[in-house]
């Protein structure tokens, strides 16, 4: 048995079962079938033995799908796409899928790279983080009629599926939460970009200053360019701390600017909270390992991933299924970076 391809022809010998019913089984659809579960592990047990390989390729051929999703993110090194991309191929898993996963690095030109790669390998349908200016991109992709959802981030001028968090509300909570820890003087910082996530962080910080009653200085927001993060990261604490109305409280609006604040702030000999209290967005285990643990913006990264699948899923199977645009609610976890401020003796 060993010397040739196994057939579902021969696991159905083995087990005195017609080739059908082993079809249904190995193809996750005992139960709609009404298979036995007895007969069901029977079938499975027998394809083990016999080491089972499904011929994708004639199974792709005949009903014109591969059973692949490409998921395209903004950046793997980013721990919060990096989780992103486990959850959605352990949920795509489930409904039979491979995913097939790539990172544009946040350039619009690997982004379109990417997907015609995609393409040209005939996955079923898209998940995507876009980056930047990829707007024609996705325009494509709908002309073509291409099944896609975005994901954490989407275009408000695009008819599209999406699922995201609703950024405003987030950036207010971190700002509100800030405010109600006697902190006034706040500063953000956040990448120089037209996304409309990031706008909208910069919106939901401002509003808080204002529902707050405190007047927003110019000097507190800081917009840094992807590609010079560092450099630009310490221009702007330099001149927040230097400013007739030096910040006593940062926000930052992803985990890379975090990073690299907190790197920056530990070398001017900065202590946090008590010279500088911080929220970011972006959970991940480096905030818990920090000398002073940090206050985040927890993003549901489970419901995201998940919802995206399963929306894409269903486009799949119904290419008229009614589009779903989602914004899903984040959740401040308080640390000591932004403890009660003490006020000056």
């Amino acid at each position: 048995m060993n010397k040739k391809k196994v057939s579902l022809k021969d696991i159905a010998e083995k087990a005195q079962v017609s080739t059908a019913l082993v079809s249904y089984v190995l193809n996750g659809k005992e139960k709609e079938s009404r298979v036995g579960h007895e007969i069901a592990a029977k079938i499975k047990a027998i394809a083990r033995e016999f080491n089972y390989e499904p011929n994708y390729l004639a199974k792709s051929l005949r009903s014109g799908k591969t059973q692949t999703i490409g998921l395209i993110i903004a950046d793997i090194s980013n721990p919060f796409f990096a989780n992103i991309a486990r959850i959605v191929e352990d949920e795509a898993k489930k409904y039979g899928y491979t995913v097939i996963i790539g990172s544009s690095d946040e350039q619009a030109e690997k982004s379109w790279d990417l997907i015609n790669v995609l393409l040209n390998r005939q996955v079923d349908g898209f998940i995507i983080v876009s980056s930047e200016n990829t707007e024609e991109q996705i325009q494509y992709l709908i002309d073509k009629n291409v099944a896609f959802v975005l994901l954490d981030r989407h275009f408000p001028d695009l008819p599209t599926d999406f699922v995201s968090l609703d950024s405003h509300k987030a950036a207010f909570d971190a700002g509100a939460h800030l405010i109600e820890q006697g902190y006034r003087n706040i500063g953000l910082i956040a990448y120089k970009s037209r996304l409309f996530h990031m706008k909208e962080r910069i919106r939901g910080y401002r509003d808080s200053l204002e529902a707050g009653q405190i007047a927003f200085q110019p000097e507190w927001l800081k917009e840094v360019a992807f590609h010079t993060v560092e450099e630009e990261i310490k221009a702007g604490i330099d001149d927040m701390l230097a400013s007739d109305h030096r910040v006593d409280a940062l926000i930052f609006a992803t985990y890379r600017l975090a990073i690299a604040g907190l790197k920056y702030i530990n070398s001017l000999g900065l202590k946090v909270p008590d010279d500088l209290a911080i929220v970011s967005f972006g959970q991940a285990e480096a905030f818990d390992l920090y000398y002073c643990p940090i206050t985040y913006v927890l993003q549901p990264m489970e419901e995201l991933g998940k919802t995206a699948v399963e929306i894409l899923v269903s486009k799949l199977k119904n290419s008229n299924a009614e589009q779903q645009q989602i914004l899903m609610q984040a959740q401040v976890m308080v640390r000591d970076s932004s403890r009660l401020k003490v006020p000056v003796a």
